[in-house]
């Protein structure tokens, strides 16, 4: 059987059978988004709160992680995807050690999924996965992410296919087995990061 091409494969990746997204416009200010579970991976306290933003992509309000802890997440409830993209629209705004913000995916629990994330202290888009609560790095690549401005994070994920894009362009590609089936889907940050999120959108890939 002959490999199938790498154009081909991000063609499949790019139709998507049904999509949803979340801005947390209608969600109350001062509490985490209904319809989320908001946690951490490993130690700390993280802070998920919905508020206003004078700059929000689309008026009135954003997701803000503002605690800290090994890598606070929060995931959507009921989401279920096995292959397909999720996308989000984030601020990397404070965090003296971190200014991360991140997506996650094959979400299983707070210990097991996929992790892609873009780093505005480092100037950097990364690729993890986490088992069992540890974090292995799959690729690093260096890439521009200015704080406190808004970047679009994208992943799109077909079988063992990943690409990772930050603000429309692509910068890693690779095949990874580590985490397999479907999963939910959600947000993240790492250590002291203050982060807002806005535009949250996944979806499943086409037949």
């Amino acid at each position: 059987m002959k490999q199938v091409s790498t154009a081909v494969v991000a063609s499949l990746m790019l139709s998507t059978a049904w999509s949803q997204s979340a801005n947390f416009d209608a969600d109350a200010i001062g509490a985490a988004p209904a319809g989320w579970t908001c946690g951490v991976t490993g130690a700390g306290k993280p802070v998920w709160k919905v508020e206003a933003a004078a700059d929000a992509p689309s008026k009135p309000h954003v997701l803000v992680q503002s605690g800290s802890g090994n890598y606070p997440w929060c995931v959507k409830n009921g989401a279920s995807v096995l292959d397909g993209f999720v996308e989000v629209k984030f601020k990397p705004m404070a965090g003296r050690e971190d200014q991360a913000g991140g997506v996650v995916w094959r979400w299983k629990d707070g210990d097991n999924y996929y992790v892609a994330r873009a780093n505005a202290l480092e100037n950097n888009v990364s690729l993890y996965y986490t088992e069992h609560g540890s974090r292995r790095t799959l690729k690093y690549v260096d890439a521009p992410v200015v704080a406190n401005i808004w970047h679009r994070l994208r992943v799109e994920f077909v079988g063992p296919r990943i690409q990772v894009w930050l603000d429309g362009k692509r910068y890693i590609e690779v095949d990874d087995a580590h985490i397999g089936g479907a999963g939910s889907v959600g947000v993240w940050t790492k250590a002291d990061s203050v982060t807002a999120f806005h535009d949250f959108a996944f979806g499943a890939a086409g037949k």
